[in-house]
């Protein structure tokens, strides 16, 4: 069995949380220098670990390693959320690094051909999950041409260009080259740590759903205008939200989740009665009758909210993204490591937030393995993982690579 180098594996993560360092955590946006920075040094380090490292048009770097034979693909993304964590995606890559070393370190598994991918905007600044939908043969050029940044509104064209990137070829997965794809990564929440546990097994990757929700009522003088003939559309919006809030735990499953994250009032005064109101509220869940039962309840209750009155609602769905499955061999094969290093000590469980795994599963068999997250803090400086226990993530997910790829030959 190849046996990583603990100290070696946390060296290198920490080397790269040097890139857009921000206080304990990093600030490092797609396609900004410093992200481009940790790009070019990851294709080094991948080259010194005998790899062929190239980075793509659209900043995804692969280390393709030259040994025969049945073939997996792992990794995550380098990219930050802004102001976030220094393990965010970065440490999946860095798995994929360091077993690939220690595989070509093992006499006995050297042979065994293991790639490494750090997938560019997992984290949507331009486009959620560029870099791995374009791998998996999912974007086109028309797609990029419409891309913009979501903040400033940076066209994807001119970022591309301005990191030195346009011009490259797209790297794409041929048809067949893999046998699957595994990704490790922080959990993001507390559910392993609030039940003493060191390792989570994914079963799969909730299903999104997002909704711009808008009520359009009368704009008017918020001291002239008597109550009873008011169309205050901030009002109703929030009477809206309450109803969604009050309606969501009596048809909510296990894994369910909502949350309205932005609401804004038009012209957003104090002495003017809202004429316009819109929040963004969204859902996940594992199950896709979960999803349908509760979009049902979205649609009913905007429906209601407009027959009501005073004011008239619009529903917009921004995206509806399945949830999808993970492999139950990938899963069997981390069970099976993990029994080897920490026995009781692991659960399979689904996953909350999105990752790269959900598009390559649509191509091929994916697994996921998490590591505890403290406090379960994620996307914030303070997130943070114990050292013992990404060490011991990294052999588990090694020794499962390596299960995955014997099984295969």
């Amino acid at each position: 069995m190849p046996n990583i180098n603990g100290e070696r594996l946390l060296g290198d993560l920490r080397r790269l949380a040097e890139f857009g360092r921000y206080k304990t955590g990093v600030h490092r946006p797609t396609y900004s220098p410093e992200d481009m920075a940790a790009r070019h040094w990851l294709c080094g380090r991948l080259e010194e670990a005998g790899l062929t490292a190239t980075l793509d048009g659209l900043g995804t770097v692969i280390g393709r390693n030259h040994a025969s034979g049945p073939r997996i693909v792992v990794g995550s993304h380098l990219e930050s959320q802004p102001r976030a964590g220094w393990l965010d995606g970065a440490m999946g890559v860095m798995y994929g690094l360091e077993v690939a070393r220690a595989f070509a370190e093992s006499a006995s598994s050297k042979a065994l051909a293991i790639d490494v991918g750090a997938w560019a905007d997992e984290e949507g600044h331009y486009g959620a999950m560029l870099g791995s939908r374009s791998f998996c043969g999912m974007v086109n050029e028309n797609m990029l041409d419409e891309a913009k940044n979501k903040t400033d509104g940076k066209s994807l064209r001119a970022a591309l260009d301005e990191a030195g990137l346009a011009g490259r070829p797209r790297e794409v997965m041929k048809p067949g080259e893999y046998v699957g794809y595994l990704e490790a990564h922080v959990e993001q929440g507390d559910y392993l740590e609030s039940c003493a546990l060191r390792l989570g097994i994914v079963t799969g990757i909730v299903g999104i759903h997002t909704y711009r929700i808008t009520c359009h009522g009368q704009q008017n003088h918020a001291g002239t205008t008597r109550m009873a003939i008011r169309k205050d559309a901030g009002v109703a919006l929030l009477r809206l939200w309450h109803a969604l809030d009050s309606r969501f735990p009596v048809l909510a499953g296990p894994t369910s989740v909502w949350t309205t994250g932005k609401v804004v009032f038009d012209p957003g005064a104090p002495s003017v009665i809202p004429g316009k109101a819109e929040m963004l509220f969204q859902f996940r869940d594992i199950e896709p009758s979960r999803l349908a039962v509760l979009e049902r309840s979205v649609e009913e209750l905007v429906t209601e909210a407009t027959t009501s009155g005073p004011c008239r609602f619009e529903i917009e769905a921004l995206s509806r993204t399945p949830p999808h499955a993970m492999s139950t061999q990938f899963q069997d094969q981390l069970e099976r490591a993990a029994e080897m290093h920490a026995s009781g000590q692991y659960v399979r469980m689904p996953s909350a937030a999105g990752h790269d795994a959900q598009i390559f599963a649509t191509r091929l068999p994916a697994g996921m393995l998490f590591v505890p997250s403290i406090a379960g803090i994620s996307h914030h400086y303070d997130e943070n993982t114990k050292e013992e226990d990404i060490v011991l993530g990294c052999q588990v997910f090694a020794d499962a690579v390596e299960f995955i790829l014997r099984a295969q030959a």
